[in-house]
């Protein structure tokens, strides 16, 4: 007989004993009681079948059962005609309290939060045939471990896509595949570590998220004021020993603004003025209502601007599939730099790339655009109906706008009724990395918002608007 075994139905490890000492089911008996005395089964657990367990721990069914047997008579256990043996005891103290496990919080029933797309939109069947295509005809050399950078089919999709749509200059080699734009300027932040670089310019008020990536790779964060205009580039030269900063020239988060054309030239002017770099999120650069999308910054000047984007405000952050466009120099050192970097799956990247190749992509952008865009003036209908007196901006491109706020109304505890009548907003002060900023009013997304519920989305918000105003 094995010395221990695992009870696989159970995921137990029970310990039987090296020495060997004792009848067989006494040392099962043993084994259960010390399992259960630990807590590592809880009261109303059911143990596995006797026949089962006899198995696993290699053992006669005759010892199993009679453990069981003596373990019901002690206690510890309750068997029912028909029914599985389970445990009965447990070494808590009872306080006479009901011990229930908590509950999550529950969904919210209205998501006017930021950050997602309209996942009742996911391409389900487009990508379920993709991914079958691919498991269907790939070949098995395909089946082993990605290669560093990502499947060339997809890198080379990338590369002739970005080029047609966002005017990005590179070649496959350039791209780099990740599971997000998270992970991306992570991975690239510790590349800036290695080349002597400590800090990172960030837009402010800025993606909260990215600012937490930068300091945790060990950088330092330098807030450089957003406008109207996108970032205040005038800024940049007072910051002495800066040579990165991160922007969102496409679409800025979250006031939503294009970096104008003078500040995107200055920008570059900056970059090789110092020997710096720009990362460019290219954030809800595809949404755009009132003209074409502009083009992304990296075309302008490829040495000096490296580009991050992801599915996740696209199709949807569950695929886990983002990329970076770097100069060749800053590509080299990405891949030696990180060898653990974990990719998207080979076939998530080869179904993606029958998306790209099929035109299945582009068709789901052109749709999303027009669903968004109807949604958006359904949604800013709605707010000049029912808060007449609080002005939107940010409307002409994205996925999300900002609503001002008077200065009397306490914005966080609008988020706080709001998330008790299942709505989910944003504060926009939570963007902020500075105290000194004047912008007060709430971040609403309607990429995720049902197009049924968005008067009532509003009616609840105005409800919770109206209820801070008379706590306060």
């Amino acid at each position: 007989m094995r010395e221990s075994q695992t009870n696989l139905a159970g995921d137990l490890l029970l310990q039987l004993g090296r020495d060997g000492t004792g009848p067989l089911h006494e040392r099962v008996k043993r084994a259960l009681r010390t399992a259960i005395r630990a807590g590592r089964i809880e009261v109303g657990t059911a143990l596995p079948p006797s026949r089962q367990l006899a198995a696993d721990l290699d053992c006669s069914r005759w010892a199993v059962t009679e453990a069981y047997g003596q373990l019901v008579a002690e206690g510890y256990l309750e068997a029912q005609t028909g029914s599985a043996t389970r445990v009965r005891w447990s070494n808590r103290p009872d306080d006479g309290s009901v011990h229930r496990t908590p509950r999550p919080d529950p969904a919210a029933r209205f998501d006017l939060a930021p950050g997602l797309p309209d996942l009742r939109a996911f391409p389900r069947r487009r990508w379920a045939e993709a991914v079958r295509s691919q498991v269907a005809s790939v070949a098995f050399t395909e089946l082993g471990y990605p290669p560093p950078g990502g499947h060339p089919r997809l890198r080379r999709l990338l590369a002739e896509y970005l080029a047609r749509s966002r005017g990005v200059s590179a070649t496959p080699q350039d791209v780099t595949v990740c599971t997000s734009v998270t992970d991306g300027v992570r991975r690239f932040c510790q590349v800036l570590r290695a080349r002597g670089i400590t800090a990172v310019g960030v837009e402010e008020p800025g993606w909260t998220r990215l600012r937490e990536v930068i300091r945790a790779a060990g950088l330092d964060v330098v807030p450089v004021r957003a406008d109207g205009a996108g970032l205040r580039t005038d800024d940049l030269a007072g910051q002495s020993g800066l040579r990165a900063v991160l922007t969102s020239p496409a679409h800025q988060f979250p006031l939503g603004t294009v970096l104008a054309p003078e500040r995107r030239a200055a920008l570059l002017q900056w970059a090789r003025r110092v020997d710096g770099v720009v990362l460019e999120d290219d954030y809800d650069a595809e949404f755009r209502y009132d003209r074409r999308p502009v083009a992304a910054l990296q075309g302008m000047d490829p040495s000096r601007v490296v580009l991050f984007k992801s599915l996740s405000k696209i199709l949807s952050p569950a695929l886990g599939i983002g990329w970076i466009v770097a100069p060749a120099a800053w590509t080299d050192h990405l891949r030696q730099a990180d060898q653990t970097a974990t990719q998207p799956p080979p076939l998530d990247q080869l179904a993606f790339a029958e998306l790209l190749e099929s035109g299945a992509y582009d068709r789901h952008l052109r749709a999303c655009r027009k669903r968004y865009r109807d949604r958006r003036d359904a949604l800013v209908r709605a707010l000049a109906d029912q808060l007449p007196g609080a002005p939107v901006s940010g409307i002409a491109a994205g996925l999300h706008l900002i609503l001002r706020l008077p200065a009397a109304v306490d914005t966080a505890a609008v988020v706080v009724a709001a998330a008790a009548r299942a709505l989910r907003v944003a504060d926009l002060a939570a963007c902020h990395a500075t105290e000194d900023h004047a912008e007060h009013g709430l971040v609403l997304g309607y990429g995720n918002l049902a197009d049924g519920a968005v008067d009532e989305a509003v009616a609840q918000l105005r409800a919770a608007i109206e209820e801070s105003r008379q706590r306060s």
